[in-house]
């Protein structure tokens, strides 16, 4: 009989002797630190000798740009012309939306959508276009549009040019590696507070803003398209006398076409997720329809400026996909011309009959309906539900019972103890320089002097980390093992991943109402799709041989999963850890603005009040816990694998 080949999952695991000399290492440089430690710093609080003060320089450097803003050369030939091209580029394309009218941009997306992928899409997109006129959104849309086309563009072609040179230089390949893999690990709201200290409130923040938080994955996904190229195909246009410049445009770039189009797609999912997290700082469009009506608790206009949000991200993920799904490039310009040659006939037509604005008579009222829901919610589902209890109780007792003991434990814990198994964790699954880096972030939290709020948030993302790995977890065994629970969650998952993080939290905060539960809710929600479906995909992807030879020797389904599959997956299921704790990170900071409190408060409160001191100061804290949390659940062997 042939012999079947299966991958040894001992491989992918630490080895019991290596794992146990790590920890004896980390005994003996704990036996010296900590009492050292506890004889010049005794309390369990991170010692205040140990503390900077940031306050006052950053006060400083504030007061600085503030007065300088205005007359500084730095700024007023620098800064204050990238300012100005940002706001009359944003402006151009608003006006231009404005001036194509309601039939003008609908016809446009419609034709755009058609050429891609066909007469399904096409309507759907019309409707979805319709659909936020119908909400009463059809101004707001357009600046959120015209804010994302802007952002959209610079961050394309900011991603191009990095990519371009990592993916052709190996020297600057390993030196943006690094600076990629933090930022992609950033929650977003990082993002507002330097681009705030130096453009202020208003439309230029928020597109460099977006412009920071979209442009790594085109950069990233250009190198690995330009990198992975057919060799052979390169040593043909070689051998041909090709130069260096004709086998980047003959060659790589069309071999890299799908990993281009992916990056577009995974930028403008990231650009329009940033654009209504950036109403905070002056954004604008539906992101502040949204803030606005959240600070009031207004479910019914947070959901009636949401819905568009969704539908065009939705629209523009579909349009993107199918895209990058087409193997052929028959005519792209000449379907733009015919796209626009469709909505410039009927927007002038539109201009004619005098129907450039949407009509009020078209406008549905959609924020009193969700309103009355949500009072019956509130009155029956709320508190209401005998013998099980309501939202708010649940939301209660999971604060009572899980947030407020793990909470108060991380924070009883000494420092000291809290950088051991922040090390212990990061050096079983990594190296020591993994160790180093998340030891060192861990303490410039403290050093920071937000250690508190800081464990407070840890506390958060670890509930919601344990919860979304528990449904995750389970919905994607579910999902790998049947087809058809797989055909039934597709779209859902689909919606729920092209959903800016903003969005989540308008059915938290009815449901829950606000404080630290309802975040962790929105943050589960958020992280849960991304979790199902690497866990689905690494399942799937085992092995069949292996899977024959355990059916083969009579296992059963529950053998074949605990014994084959999921060991097997395991580098997808430590991928899904992962990502679940960058994305409910991301979220658990912006539920700050709905009662999440810690840092997420304070980043909030310090863009609200001007007091960019305290929102900076977090901001970097969150940047710290962001990549300590990267670094201790991101094993070497996949960064190895990742960077190959």
């Amino acid at each position: 009989m042939a012999t079947i080949s299966v991958p040894n999952p001992r491989r992918l695991s630490l080895p019991a002797g290596q794992a146990v000399r790590k920890l004896l290492a980390l005994a003996v440089i704990a036996a010296v630190l900590v009492p050292f430690a506890n004889s010049h710093w005794g309390s369990a609080a991170w010692p205040h000798d140990l503390t900077v003060d940031l306050s006052k320089p950053l006060a400083s450097a504030s007061n600085w740009v503030i007065d300088n803003r205005d007359t500084h050369p730095l700024f007023l030939y620098f800064f204050g012309y990238i300012s100005n091209a940002v706001v009359l580029t944003v402006r151009a394309v608003y006006l231009a939306l404005l001036a194509a009218g309601w039939p003008g941009v609908t016809v446009l997306a419609a034709a755009v959508a058609h050429r891609v992928a066909g007469t399904r899409l096409a309507v759907g997109t019309a409707v979805a276009f319709l659909a936020c006129g119908a909400l009463g959104m059809w101004v707001p849309t357009m600046q959120t549009l015209a804010l994302m086309v802007v952002a959209v563009l610079a961050s394309v072609a900011v991603g191009l040019l990095l990519g371009l040179g990592a993916g052709l230089s190996d020297r600057l390949h390993r030196a943006l590696r690094p600076v990629l893999d933090t930022m992609q690990v950033l929650p977003a709201f990082a993002y507002l507070l330097p681009v705030v200290l130096v453009f202020g409130i208003g439309v230029p923040a928020a597109v460099l803003a977006t412009v920071v938080y979209a442009a790594p994955p085109m950069a990233r996904l250009t190198a690995l398209g330009l990198r992975g190229a057919d060799p052979e195909v390169l040593e043909a246009v070689e051998s041909l006398g090709a130069t260096g410049r004709q086998r980047l445009l003959t060659a790589r770039i069309p071999l890299a076409r799908k990993d281009l189009l992916l990056g577009l797609n995974q930028t403008i999912m990231m650009a329009l997720s940033m654009a209504v997290i950036a109403s905070v700082i002056g954004a604008g469009g539906l992101g502040d329809r949204v803030y606005q009506a959240l600070a009031s608790v207004d479910v019914g206009a947070a959901l009636a400026a949401g819905i568009p949000i969704v539908l065009l991200a939705v629209v523009l993920d579909r349009i993107t996909a199918a895209a990058g799904e087409r193997g052929d490039t028959r005519g792209p310009a000449a379907g733009l011309l015919y796209a626009l040659g469709a909505a410039v006939a009927v927007a002038v037509a539109a201009r004619l009959l005098g129907l450039l604005d949407w009509p009020a008579s078209w406008t549905l009222n959609f924020a009193e309906p969700v309103n009355r829901a949500v009072d019956w919610m509130t009155a029956h589902l709320y508190s209401g539900v005998p013998v099980v209890g309501g939202t708010a109780d649940w939301a209660g007792h999971f604060t009572t019972w899980v947030l407020d003991p793990l909470r108060d434990g991380l924070q009883w814990l000494p420092w000291w103890a809290v950088l051991l198994v922040v090390a212990a964790l990061a050096w079983l699954i990594g190296t020591w320089r993994t160790a180093l880096t998340a030891v060192l972030a861990m303490a410039a939290i403290g050093v920071l002097g937000v250690w508190e709020p800081s464990l407070d948030t840890l506390s958060q993302v670890l509930a919601a980390v344990a919860v979304t790995l528990v449904l995750g977890f389970a919905t994607g065994v579910a999902a790998a093992r049947s087809d058809r629970v797989e055909r039934v969650l597709r779209p859902v998952l689909d919606v729920f991943q092209t959903m800016p993080q903003f969005v989540y939290l308008i059915p938290v905060v009815a449901l829950f109402g606000v404080g630290r539960a309802p975040a962790v809710a929105a943050a589960v929600v958020y992280a849960l799709p991304a979790v199902v479906r690497i866990t689905a995909q690494g399942l799937r992807q085992v092995d069949p041989a292996a899977l024959e030879s355990a059916r083969s020797l009579g296992a059963t389904g529950r053998q074949q999963l605990t014994q084959v599959q999921l060991p097997l997956a395991r580098p997808a299921l430590l991928l899904a850890v992962n990502q679940g704790v960058v994305l409910v990170l991301a979220v658990v900071i912006i539920g700050g603005l709905v009662g999440g409190g810690a840092l997420g408060y304070d980043v909030a409160f310090g863009l609200a009040q001007g007091d960019l001191a305290t929102g900076l100061v977090a901001g970097a804290a969150i940047v710290c816990l962001g990549l300590m949390l990267d670094r201790v659940t991101q094993p070497t062997e996949r960064r190895t694998r990742k960077g190959a």
